[in-house]
């Protein structure tokens, strides 16, 4: 029998990879927050090591900056002590023959001084969000964020760009930017979010500049081939909202494909709920972007099968199966069960949950 396509391997940008399954983006709140956000501990390797049969890992999110940061214990990767940690871990994944890119992150708004050492949050618009930011001190309201002044915006930008030149100090493949699930580049983009009258608002390409900016810079420092992004056209995650997704992500995409960055990582519908949303057509954007095109929210293991052997996706990204499944290549190749997450373990300290499962 020929092997499915979800099971050959084949290259994402300039990366090869074994299989076209990828370990998605998982916060797991599980760095060391007393020293510094680091991860690299004996668990953080531990964790990626058992999931480096994945074709592709895409790491947690990582801040690039400490105003960055919207959860607690999640890493950074702006200093050289986070960058000596997450050594560690792509070790790790390397020696047992996996691959694995950084996502580089900034939250923007979704996040409070409680979590950013007194830093007031920041965003294209002086916009509060009508979510609420789990802090050391419990529950609480998010703030009326600073609004970026340009000499601002390109000062992130720049936090990018070192982002990504750390993540190859630390051994990563590569980078993702994470322009999805209404955080700073997905505030840009969105017109319910982003009501700027300047060169970074308004018309549909002064909304994507900032996007357009962030992956430009990375492109300059490690190359269109280790640079992806991840991007959520329709979901309305952490208070975001579009009158018009298919125009600005279209164009987006467009803007992308000239551009040849390696992988879109797309979340399809509305994130961690349905698929069937209205308002983005993922097969055109799949015919556009001539790049590799990674499928993701809710695959089960039919579902990848036919979306890769169809052309329809060149490769699909699991999320909650990777946390519960450390061997789930080996699970979707034998069409074995999988163990169900435990969803309270998700974001607290310790290896329950998190380095546990069983594999077969």
């Amino acid at each position: 029998m020929t092997t499915p396509q979800l099971f050959q391997p084949t290259h994402i940008g300039d990366i090869a990879v074994a299989n076209r399954i990828v370990m998605a983006p998982l916060t797991r709140s599980r760095a060391d927050e007393a020293h510094g956000d680091i991860p690299g501990s004996a668990m953080n390797v531990d964790y990626y090591r058992q999931r480096s049969a994945a074709g592709l890992i895409i790491s947690e999110g990582t801040q690039v900056s400490p105003v960055g940061k919207g959860y607690m214990a999640t890493p950074g990767i702006y200093s050289d002590a986070q960058v000596e940690g997450w050594k560690s871990i792509t070790n790790a994944v390397h020696e047992a023959g996996g691959k694995i890119v950084a996502q580089i992150w900034h939250v923007g708004r979704i996040t409070h001084p409680d979590l950013t050492g007194g830093a007031q949050p920041i965003a294209p618009s002086a916009i509060q969000p009508k979510v609420v930011a789990y802090t050391p001190n419990g529950k609480v309201d998010i703030p009326v964020p600073h609004a970026l002044s340009t000499a601002e915006i390109k000062d992130v930008v720049n936090q990018f760009r070192q982002g990504a030149a750390n993540a190859m100090r630390a051994g990563f493949d590569g980078v993702e930017i994470h322009g999805a699930n209404g955080y700073l580049i997905d505030q840009f983009i969105r017109d319910g979010s982003n009501q700027r009258t300047d060169a970074f608002g308004g018309t549909v390409e002064n909304r994507c500049r900032f996007a357009l900016e962030v992956v430009d810079a990375c492109i300059a420092e490690i190359g269109a081939g280790r640079v992806g992004i991840r991007l959520s056209p329709l979901t309305t995650f952490n208070d975001v909202s579009d009158q018009n997704p298919q125009t600005v992500f279209g164009y987006l995409v467009e803007e992308l494909n000239k551009r040849g960055i390696a992988f879109i990582h797309f979340i399809e519908g509305e994130t961690g709920g349905s698929r069937d949303v209205a308002g983005f057509d993922y097969a055109w954007a799949r015919k556009t972007f001539k790049g590799t095109y990674i499928a993701n929210n809710g695959y089960d293991r039919q579902m990848a099968l036919d979306a890769v052997d169809s052309g329809r996706a060149d490769a699909v990204a699991f999320g909650r199966s990777f946390i519960a499944n450390p061997d789930l290549v080996a699970r979707l190749k034998l069409g074995s069960a999988l163990n169900a997450a435990n969803p309270s373990t998700f974001y607290t300290p310790g290896p329950v949950g998190y380095t546990d499962y069983p594999a077969l």
